[in-house]
């Protein structure tokens, strides 16, 4: 149903909003690539399918990373699959290190880059020995904020150097445009606990930049509040600030195409819970269970394997679509994804 704010947008400007011209390009990437088996069964099947895929957010499985970061839509939906997939790794307690969670991303994402896993990992360990093993809730939700908000986050740091610099907030450059490419940022010095920056001339800078910019932001209603709490602001305790922050965290997902989302990660007290997915599987156990007492029994090992490997992929109906040249890679990478999923 359209909300009466839907309506009340330009169609152009909804368009806009809504990335609705980068989708329909992709589609017609996939249709062309893939015409020979879609001839099989019509183009407004595969439009269908095609749509409904990125509304359920299961269209940026096993994509590139310049498709899966083109839009704020799929970055939530990258979130959430990742989540998804992994939250037993938190329900377990196991901790891991900055380069094993790097691996469960690129199980999703093959290109993924390192330099964001690092970034959401300095999040949480402040910079200091990045070989340290962290939850999955603590680096979840760290790099919840780092992907989500990567250009924002540039932004930030630059204004955080000026301010710490000693310019006045009229003097400090307010960057309102990014080219979408992840650039290598300095981290600022946050070693000494006295050191940060007056928070509320920093927050002043960063209304500014919330008002003005062209790409995804915190509502700045909330980081007033979180800023006004205290007198001084250190950039990377503002970024766990930020990460903390459960109505950032509910906010973040609103921006997405489903506007009725809590958010693109549950409330960290809901984290391990799924009951759609546990549903799922029950189902597929029950049925490979059924079949497996009729099976030989030097099967039924393997058999017990197969709902897991393919719980992840049972909303991607147009997964085999997304750079059919790369299937063999694809493959291997998916089998990788659903191994650690079983951990």
């Amino acid at each position: 149903m359209l909300s009466p704010e839907r309506l009340s947008l330009p169609g152009a400007e909804y368009l806009a909003q809504r990335h609705v011209l980068t989708y329909m390009e992709d589609a017609v990437s996939q249709l062309l690539e893939s015409r020979e088996d879609i001839s099989q069964y019509g183009i407004a099947r595969f439009f269908t399918e095609y749509f409904n895929s990125v509304r359920q957010g299961t269209h940026i499985l096993f994509r590139e990373f310049s498709f899966v970061q083109a839009t704020p839509h799929n970055r939530a939906s990258f979130l959430r699959t990742f989540w998804r997939c992994f939250r037993t790794v938190g329900k377990n307690g196991d901790l891991l290190t900055a380069q094993e969670y790097h691996c469960l991303l690129q199980l999703l994402c093959p290109d993924f880059p390192m330099e964001l896993t690092q970034k959401a990992a300095r999040i949480v360990l402040m910079d200091d020995a990045m070989d340290c093993l962290m939850s999955f809730s603590d680096f979840l939700f760290a790099f919840q904020i780092q992907f989500y908000y990567s250009e924002f986050l540039e932004s930030v740091a630059a204004i955080y150097q000026d301010l710490l610099a000693g310019k006045s907030p009229n003097t400090v450059i307010v960057p309102t445009s990014s080219s979408g490419q992840h650039r290598q940022r300095q981290p600022p010095n946050d070693c000494n606990p006295l050191e940060g920056v007056e928070a509320s001339l920093f927050y002043q800078c960063l209304e500014s930049l919330c008002d003005r910019s062209k790409y995804s932001c915190p509502p700045s209603a909330l980081v007033k509040e979180m800023l006004s709490s205290v007198q001084r602001m250190t950039f990377y305790g503002f970024l766990m600030a930020l990460a903390k922050d459960q109505g950032i965290n509910r906010a973040l997902g609103k921006t997405s195409l489903n506007d009725t989302a809590l958010g693109a990660l549950p409330d960290k007290g809901d984290l391990f819970l799924d009951p759609a997915m546990d549903q799922e599987i029950e189902k597929l156990v029950a049925q490979v269970s059924g079949l497996s007492v009729s099976g030989p029994a030097s099967s039924s090992a393997d058999t017990a394997n197969m709902p897991v490997r393919n719980s992840p992929r049972i909303n991607s109906p147009w997964k085999p679509l997304h750079h059919r040249r790369k299937m063999d890679a694809e493959s291997e990478g998916s089998n990788e994804e659903t191994d650690s999923s079983e951990n």
